[in-house]
């Protein structure tokens, strides 16, 4: 290789290096729309069930109400909106959204073995807690993979 080509192979690297990758977005998208079902599953589960369960009952609202505000602003471009604050506001959203669907996904574990605030989980939905733990795994997955490639990896990400 001649010192021209080794200079064009290299200018070439050097731009695939900081070309912002769409995929890693997209996981932060995809963890959004899963925070988001982590609250609709909570909602649905408080109007069908929970609703006249004390404590429990308000814990699924609030739920809804988190996963909303992180599912929304997550789905936001914040960082055109807030510069540098954007994006550690992002940051601070997708950490977020990992420790609502890992708590969820805990006092779930916990109130089907032990009486948590009281409850106990009967299991009269399998259903509902089969979705409940998909969308809070994936969250939690999805969000975690977007964190690593944004801030360990530091790969550039495109804004929207």
């Amino acid at each position: 290789m001649n010192a021209s080509q080794h200079l064009q192979w290299s200018t070439a690297a050097a731009r695939a290096r900081h070309k912002p990758r769409w995929w890693w977005l997209t996981a932060r998208a995809l963890g959004a729309l899963a925070t988001l079902a982590v609250g609709a599953v909570h909602l649905q589960q408080y109007l069908k069930l929970y609703s006249s369960v004390p404590t429990i009952g308000t814990l699924f609202v609030l739920n809804f109400a988190g996963a909303t505000v992180i599912g929304l602003a997550l789905l936001a471009p914040l960082e055109r909106l807030g510069g540098r604050l954007g994006d550690a506001a992002v940051a601070l959203l997708a950490v977020g959204g990992i420790v609502l669907a890992a708590t969820s996904f805990v006092f779930l574990y916990v109130s089907e073995r032990t009486p948590l605030f009281g409850f106990m989980e009967p299991g009269y939905d399998p259903a509902g807690i089969a979705a409940s733990r998909i969308a809070e795994v994936a969250t939690v997955a999805l969000l975690g993979v977007f964190l690593v490639a944004r801030f360990v990896a530091r790969i550039r990400m495109p804004r929207w």
